[in-house]
């Protein structure tokens, strides 16, 4: 129907691209969980507090989050470039690529983060605190138990993002199979290399996605 052509296909390329593509979404999503669950939980302490200063904190943490999670992940990488030298050494290829993919994701999980914590039952924080728990034990022993399917399921929409936050990246030289359906789709005209990227992609997202509902269902409680 396109005129496609599978024996000029590279799958030796699309292997290596596909790997690229699997090494950026892995290191991302490490470090956007190691960044954006703290942040999540600080937002939503600091918007349960009454104190004057904790809340100007909320404040401009929030202002910060809600700005980065404003700006297109396309623009928020070119403007990134500098930050991304001084991290890593390189602003292109998949190295060059996992600091603006951290720092995009990061603040949207953070606000998943937030709200699942907001669903967790007051009366059970209560419960704690009224036994003599502190701060620290309510979050790891209550807040975060309780809170395991959301924040299952807001780690599965955000990886799920991150896949097509690696896919813009390609518009910029970032690597992976949206580098590799860019460069042979757009600027090659090779609309096969292009199509199998794109599968590709599709099923990387249906994999996750049928991964992260199957941990949901598990911990959510009948």
């Amino acid at each position: 129907m396109w005129g496609l052509d599978f024996s000029s296909v590279d799958w030796n390329e699309i292997g290596v691209a596909t790997l690229d593509t699997l090494k950026m979404l892995g290191a991302s999503a490490v470090f956007t969980f190691i960044l954006g669950l703290p942040i999540g939980i600080l937002l939503f302490m600091a918007s349960r507090s009454t104190t004057g200063w904790v809340r100007a904190v909320y404040a401009v943490i929030s202002f910060i989050v809600n700005i980065l999670r404003s700006v297109p992940f396309i623009i928020l990488i070119v403007a990134l470039i500098p930050v991304t030298k001084a991290i890593v050494g390189v602003t292109f290829g998949v190295m060059g690529t996992i600091p603006p993919l951290v720092i995009a994701a990061a603040p949207f999980f953070a606000r998943l983060v937030e709200t699942s914590l907001r669903e967790v039952d007051r009366g059970v924080i209560e419960a704690a605190h009224s036994m003599g728990a502190s701060t620290w034990q309510v979050i790891t022993r209550v807040l975060l138990p309780e809170a395991r399917p959301g924040l299952l399921a807001g780690i599965t929409i955000t990886v799920v993002t991150l896949v097509s936050y690696t896919a813009m990246s390609g518009m910029v030289g970032g690597g992976g199979l949206g580098d590799l359906a860019i460069r042979y789709g757009y600027y090659r005209y090779e609309t096969t290399v292009m199509i199998i990227s794109v599968i590709f992609m599709i099923v990387l997202v249906q994999l996750l996605q049928m991964a992260g509902d199957r941990l949901v269902r598990h911990f959510t409680r009948k």
